[in-house]
Parts: structure tokens; sequence; C-alpha cells
């Protein structure tokens, strides 16, 4: 409800300009550090790759905003630039801008796909990977925008990992070791 109250009365924007945003990055950073941490020490350690795995998208997006600001200081932008002219020299903007479009949701759906897969439950991550192919379909992950068909073939990969999960399902799965 704080967070309500500061954007609503403007006060978020009234601190920003005051305090320059050079010093509200270092205690951001070292917030997220601290969570970070937190993630991982109140994790079970066999769920660690899962909380890597959700960091991922993340990345993709923090990747095509760096790309952004740096076009954008030189005057110009990725297309005008060109996408194939970026990705003959490395960078795969059309992949991170895939990747990290929504990727507080991405994150959380990936992690649920990887948890649900370690802990040996592949009928629940083919849940979350339906999940994820509704939500791509519809833009609200991997999409710029929310629509109809917005990441159809995205949509589709989620599909096809959930058929995959709930194959899995008709598998016999050996008990987990000790």
């Amino acid at each position: 409800t704080m967070v309500l109250v500061l954007t609503w009365l403007s006060i978020v924007s009234l601190l920003l300009d005051v305090i320059p945003v050079v010093a509200i990055i270092p205690i951001l950073l070292y917030i997220g550090a601290l969570i970070g941490a937190q993630a991982f020490q109140a994790t079970p350690a066999k769920h660690a790759p899962a909380i890597i795995f959700a960091f991922v998208p993340h990345l993709a997006a923090w990747g095509k905003v760096l790309i952004d600001g740096a076009l954008g200081a030189a005057g110009t932008n990725a297309g005008a630039v060109g996408f194939g002219k970026l990705a003959q020299n490395g960078v795969l903007y059309k992949g991170l801008e895939s990747l990290g479009g929504g990727a507080i949701i991405t994150g959380l759906i990936f992690a649920g796909i990887v948890v649900m897969l370690i802990d040996r439950k592949p009928n629940n991550a083919g849940i979350f990977c339906v999940i994820g192919a509704v939500l791509a379909f519809f833009g609200f992950i991997h999409g710029p925008a929310v629509g109809m068909a917005v990441s159809p073939m995205i949509a589709l990969s989620y599909v096809f990992m959930a058929v995959i999960c709930f194959g899995f399902t008709k598998m016999e799965i050996a008990p987990e070791e000790s």
C-alpha cells in the first residue's frame, strides 16, 4: 500500500527529480544482491537450478536495455541499424526482446517448470507449460504488447514442452536417490 500511495501522490517522480539516478542504482543493486542471496538460502539446494533459470529472462531484458541505451546514445536505434546487421555482429536483439518480454512472469513460469521437473512432477510442469503457452499467445510474456497471437511460435514451443512433460507422466520414474 505504501508504494501505491507514493505513486498516486507523485512522490516517486518528485524523489527522482531530487535524488540523482546514479545515487539510487547502487542501492537497488545492493537490495537485488540481498534478495538473490536470500533466494538461495531460503530455497532447497536441489531447486537452485530453477532460481538460475528464472534469472534468464531478466538478463535478456537487461541486455536489451543496455543495447537500446547504447544505440540511443549514438543517436540511432535497433530498427535503424537493422536486426540482421546486429545479428551478424553477435547481437541477437530480437531474441533478447522475445526472451525478456514480460520477464517477471516468464521467470516465474520458467522456475515453476524447472522446480516441477526437479521434484519429478512432470504433470505439474506440463501445466506450467500450458500456462506459458497461453500467456505467450496473448503477449503477456515474450511479446512487446498484449494482443491476439502475439508470439504464436513461442506459444507453440510451450505446447510442445507440455506434450513432452505430459508424456513423462506415462513413464515409470525411478525413486529419487538420497
